[in-house]
């Protein structure tokens, strides 16, 4: 379930990576950015790799959390999918989390 708002969120990120309403307007950081929660996504659904995957969603979405509430944004939603990818990731794999 959370694939289906990391993946569309990572391929916007490449293919539009000249928005100019996100905080950072330079295409190569979007790029990069995109092909990092491409990184990290498959980090996420291969098993022995789950934590890195996890640790590194939760970190750029917690970045996200912090930059909507610098910018007086909603905050609620992106603090719910940092908490449901930790979720998912015990429900996964609850023996490589403990």
């Amino acid at each position: 379930m959370l694939l289906l708002f990391y993946l569309p969120n990572a391929w916007d990120k490449i293919t539009n990576a000249g928005q100019t309403d996100k905080v950072i307007a330079n295409e190569a950081v979007m790029i990069a950015t995109g092909i990092f929660l491409l990184l990290a996504v498959a980090l996420f659904m291969y098993p022995k790799t789950i934590l890195w995957g996890t640790a590194l969603l939760a970190l750029y979405m917690s970045c996200i959390v912090v930059i909507h509430m610098i910018k007086g944004k909603p905050h609620e939603l992106t603090l719910l999918l940092v908490i449901g990818t930790v979720f998912a990731a015990y429900i996964r794999a609850p023996q490589n989390l403990t």
